[in-house]
């Protein structure tokens, strides 16, 4: 008689979340970054995920591009791409910005692993073509490759703003990276369609 072992137990779903200082969670202690608050948002909605940090501080399109192959382990389910703040503040091209990014998801694209492409609204100073050009990236991105899409990063900051809150509460002292409360209001905003690409990850897994 032959023994057959029993399935080994199923472990949470793996994210791994590619980004720059906004992601690796900059200034903040280590369970108040952007990662471990949305692994903890979305185990309070009953979302078994494992999200890995993949944030280089600094990061640009091309550094995501170049370090997405040994982000896409076997273990990875999903991919979270956060990244374009850090080409904004240098000013590169977008046609580079764009041409990275394109890179990243068809990677991912031929590995099978879905995607939520975040983006981010450009300021006005490099000029009205450069605005254009930068937004429009991302979601033409996201729909030439089947990926889902969220405007704005930082949106629920934005918001939690236009609602009243003290700025202030919500940004580190550098003006540029979020306090934790700043991070909690982005995760609330970005959960939901993380939650989205769980669903596509599991789907994609046969689970």
């Amino acid at each position: 008689m032959i023994a057959l072992a029993p399935p080994a137990a199923a472990g949470p779903l793996v994210i791994a979340a590619l980004g720059d200082s906004l992601t690796q969670g900059y200034g903040l202690p280590e369970d108040q970054g952007f990662v471990p608050q949305l692994e903890a948002w979305l185990a309070a909605r009953g979302a078994e995920v494992r999200v890995l940090n993949a944030g280089v501080s600094g990061d640009t399109t091309a550094g995501g591009l170049s370090r997405i192959g040994w982000t896409l382990t076997p273990e990875v389910a999903g991919l979270i791409v956060a990244l374009g703040g850090n080409d904004l503040l240098r000013g590169i091209d977008p046609a580079v910005s764009r041409k990275n990014l394109d890179g990243i998801l068809a990677a991912a694209g031929a590995a099978g692993i879905p995607v939520l492409l975040v983006g981010l609204p450009a300021p006005g100073n490099y000029g009205p073509e450069f605005k254009a050009a930068f937004e429009a990236m991302y979601p033409e991105l996201a729909a030439a490759h089947g990926a889902l899409w969220h405007p704005d990063f930082l949106a629920g900051l934005r918001a939690a703003v236009e609602a009243g809150a003290n700025p202030v509460a919500l940004m580190q002292p550098d003006g540029l990276h979020p306090s934790a409360e700043g991070v909690r209001r982005i995760v609330e905003d970005l959960g939901p369609a993380v939650l989205d690409l769980v669903e596509r990850a599991r789907a994609a897994r046969g689970l």
